[in-house]
C-alpha cells in the first residue's frame, strides 16, 4: 500500500497527559509524527490535536480506532492533504549586517509573501506562513545570508468540506 500524508484531528476535553497518551499510540506502531499541534477548539473546554503522519490508509484507520478506544476523546478524524487547507508558520533570524549589505534578501522576503516582524541592530526576524515547501524554499534562499536561527510551528489545518464539528462539540462546552 502507498504511504500518504494524513492529518489526524483529535477532539477531547482538556485533560492532563493527553498529548503523551496520543503520541504513545503512534510510537507503539513505530509511526513517526511529522507534526503535532495542540490548541483550543472552536468550543470552550474542548482541545484539538492536529497530527500529521505519512502512513498507509489502513494504518491511519487503525490508529484513529485505537485513539477512540484507548483515550477519552470526543471524536477523532483523519483526512488526506487534498481534503485539508493547512499552513505552518516559520521564523528566520538573520544577521542585520547581511540585511543592510544585500538588497536581494528584501526581494526574497517580498516574493515569498513573508514579513519582517523584529529589527534590532544585530539581527532581524522574518515570519513566513504557508505550506511546508514554501517555508523550506525561503529557508534555502536565506541560508547564504547568515541564518542565525530557524524554527517552524506544527501544521494547523481545517477541512475543505462542509464538516461542522462545532455541532458535535457544543454539548461539551464548559461554559454552559
Amino acid at each position: 500500500m502507498e504511504k500518504k500524508n494524513f492529518t489526524v484531528s483529535v477532539y477531547t476535553e482538556n485533560n492532563i497527559g493527553l498529548l503523551s497518551r496520543i503520541a504513545a499510540i503512534f510510537q507503539r506502531r513505530h509511526i513517526n509524527i511529522e507534526s503535532i499541534t495542540a490548541s483550543r477548539s472552536e468550543v470552550n473546554g474542548v482541545m484539538r490535536f492536529i497530527i500529521v503522519v505519512q502512513i498507509t490508509e489502513e494504518q491511519v484507520k487503525k490508529i484513529v480506532g485505537q485513539i477512540e478506544k484507548q483515550i477519552e476523546v470526543i471524536k477523532a478524524f483523519y483526512h488526506t492533504d487534498d481534503e485539508m487547507i493547512y499552513q505552518e508558520t516559520a521564523l528566520y533570524k538573520i544577521n542585520s549586517a547581511e540585511f543592510v549589505e544585500d538588497l536581494n534578501i528584501q526581494d526574497f522576503i517580498k516574493e515569498s509573501n513573508a514579513r519582517i516582524v523584529t529589527v534590532t541592530p544585530k539581527f532581524f526576524v522574518i515570519e513566513k506562513t504557508g505550506k511546508r515547501h514554501e517555508t523550506d524554499n525561503l529557508y534555502e534562499k536565506l541560508k547564504p545570508y547568515g541564518l542565525m536561527q530557524f524554527v517552524r510551528s506544527g501544521t494547523i489545518a481545517v477541512t475543505k468540506n462542509e464538516m461542522q464539528i462545532s455541532n458535535i462539540l457544543e454539548q461539551f462546552d464548559t461554559t454552559n
